[in-house]
């Protein structure tokens, strides 16, 4: 394949449409450089460029390739394959970026996850936060990269998320004695503060003394 050959075969075809480079570039969206290193042989269209040029100039595909005209048609059918294969590298493409797209969202969201259960107080309202967020971003991650059903699949991966992050903010207040992260209410006493979380409650005695304690119930209790 001649490059350069090829090159000033599409310069001829622009010159017998009339056209320069900045208007030819300005019908195909792309940029006047872009048109130039075609004809300078210094760079080739891509298949579906190709295609379109071979539609603009009505000439043949392979005639565009070989860098000169042929008296026979172009094959219909062989046509027909280019433009599928062009559509294909396109679809695959955005396929490729969502995926991309969805390995970083999940990746960030593991992170913010990490974030809220190890650098912020359980106490502080961040913790949840940011938790939550990692969970949605993940869960936003997962129905980037899924095909199928990425809906359900996207919304049962949040759901398992959450109910495995209480889990482990129920079980590091039972084990480690602190205040659950999840707690949607807390309410202040003269001698305790109660933090309601999803489905328990959690009494904390002589908070912030050497003597402080806590008590988990199940359940929902108020001052």
């Amino acid at each position: 394949m001649d490059q350069k050959k090829i090159g000033l075969f599409l310069k001829e075809l622009r010159k017998e449409k009339e056209l320069t480079q900045s208007q030819l570039a300005e019908h195909l969206n792309v940029s006047d450089r872009t048109v130039s290193r075609w004809e300078t042989g210094s760079n080739l269209p891509d298949l579906s460029v190709l295609v379109e040029l071979a539609d603009f100039y009505d000439v043949d595909i392979r005639e565009i390739i070989d860098g000169e005209r042929k008296s026979e048609n172009m094959n219909v059918e062989m046509k027909d394959t280019l433009v599928k294969a062009a559509q294909y590298a396109r679809e695959d493409k955005k396929q490729q970026l969502k995926k991309l797209t969805g390995c970083i969202l999940s990746g960030f969201g593991c992170f913010l996850i990490l974030s809220g259960f190890t650098v912020f107080p359980s106490e502080s309202g961040w913790a949840a936060k940011f938790a939550i967020l990692g969970a949605i971003l993940i869960a936003v991650g997962i129905f980037q990269v899924l095909k199928k059903n990425r809906l359900l699949k996207s919304t049962g991966c949040f759901v398992i998320l959450l109910l495995v992050m209480l889990f482990i903010d129920f079980t590091s207040v039972c084990y480690i004695r602190q205040a659950p992260r999840f707690a949607y209410k807390v309410e202040y006493g003269d001698e305790m503060v109660i933090h309601h979380a999803p489905f328990y409650s959690v009494y904390r005695y002589g908070r912030d003394t050497l003597g402080e304690y806590y008590q988990v119930y199940i359940g929902h209790a108020s001052l």
